[in-house]
């Protein structure tokens, strides 16, 4: 099985790190961490366990992160034990090819998707029962024994020809969802379960800062779920800006002076300042930070009105260093959103992917024009590096895998 990992070796990734910028390429050398190997199969380690083949694979800017270590080890979660190989790509639509004895769920030859499989351990692959509190009402995310460490681990990832995952990881694609559709619905729910940790009202002003995937999701989930509401959106390079509008997103802000414009369209005073961002007195309702940059989060914080939300949606994995006077001086609400779980909507309780799948089959979540770039996985380099480029036009690029004899 060929397989792209990083294995968690400090002194390679602190080269890296430190050398990248002048070295681009170390990545790719005998110095990094990352591997591009060929790795025996595993044999399923447990009876709930089955493996899957993949057939497409999207490249998500997590992924990228990882790879090239763009984050720091000085955040809070690198103080937890990890895994000792990180297996890179999520957004991954593949088969089931062998299942264990005791798999319920699935069978041979099953379309799936990773569903919990890439957030990490939780309380029912771990076989751990009674499941804690979050796992128990469906947040598996928030897992509390999450890096317990009990039992196997899974082998592979979207990178990869194939990986195991135990039953409870994966979700069945429906049969009327096509591959393109179905590689979608984990960044789809990533962003619908962002919009509804704070779920915007009819007539309020709406700011989605960043037009990658999660960003051009995010601001369809948005109308999704309150149509009445007005939906801006913030991109850096005219391809984004195309399929923003493609897809009907309401407002497009590419250039010019951005605090001047944002505050043109909620009605806000925009107060400039010498040696300073400025500041807007009004503006959004809410604020979704798909790029959660330093950068990003002061201007949102600042861009909110007074009682505002910004939601956190996407993270660099940096410490940052921040402005956070507006959550005191404007109550402005800072909060996040990870992954996905289970979701009050329309009076019920649903799985966030179910509500994906629900909003894909009435138009409601999209993708056309996403898909940018599609390569064979044997040409990965050429994939990594249009996906690290966005100049290159890229928003989603693909890896497909040749299908099984």
């Amino acid at each position: 099985m060929r397989a792209i990992f990083v294995d968690a070796q400090i002194p390679r990734l602190l080269a890296v790190k430190a050398l990248r910028p002048i070295l681009p390429g170390i990545i790719w050398s005998p110095i990094s961490s990352a591997r591009v190997a060929d790795l025996p199969e595993p044999p399923l380690p447990g009876p709930r366990w089955l493996r899957v083949r993949n057939r497409q694979c999207g490249i998500c800017g997590t992924d990228l992160s990882l790879l090239f270590v763009k984050g720091s080890p000085g955040i809070a979660p690198a103080a937890l034990p990890a895994n000792s190989r990180l297996f890179l790509g999520h957004e991954v639509v593949g088969n089931v090819v062998e299942v264990g004895e005791r798999v319920t769920r699935f069978q041979v030859g099953d379309r799936v998707v990773m569903q919990s499989r890439h957030a990490g351990r939780n309380c029912f692959s771990q076989e751990i029962d009674p499941p804690c509190r979050y796992c128990a009402r469906g947040q598996c995310r928030l897992c509390e024994n999450a890096s317990l460490g009990v039992g196997p681990e899974g082998v592979g990832g979207g990178w990869s020809e194939g990986y195991t995952a135990h039953e409870t990881e994966i979700y069945t694609v429906p049969d009327d969802l096509n591959d393109d559709q179905a590689l979608f619905i984990e960044p789809m729910a990533i962003a619908l379960h962002a919009v509804l940790r704070r779920r915007p009202r009819s007539s309020e002003h709406v700011l989605v800062i960043g037009a990658g995937a999660i960003g051009l999701l995010t601001a369809q989930a948005v109308k999704a779920v309150e149509p009445g509401c007005h939906v801006t959106i913030l991109t850096r390079y005219s391809h984004q800006s195309e399929v923003a509008r493609s897809l009907g997103i309401g407002h497009v802000v590419q250039d010019g002076d951005t605090y001047a414009e944002v505050a043109g369209i909620t009605g806000a005073r925009h107060y400039r300042a010498p040696m300073n961002r400025g500041m807007l007195l009004g503006g959004f309702e809410v604020v979704y930070d798909c790029v959660g940059s330093q950068s990003t989060i002061a201007d949102g914080l600042r861009w909110a009105r007074a009682e505002g939300t910004v939601v956190m949606v996407g993270i660099t994995l940096n410490d940052l260093k921040v402005d956070l006077n507006p959550i005191w001086y404007q109550e402005v609400d800072l909060i996040g959103a990870g992954f996905f779980g289970r979701e009050d909507w329309a009076g019920r309780q649903a799985d966030t992917y179910d509500l994906v799948v629900e909003m894909v089959r009435d138009g409601r979540l999209r993708h056309e024009g996403m898909i940018t770039h599609r390569y064979p996985f044997s040409e990965y380099k050429r994939a990594i590096a249009d996906a690290s480029n966005k100049r290159s036009g890229s928003i989603k690029v693909l890896l497909t895998f040749p299908a099984a004899n």
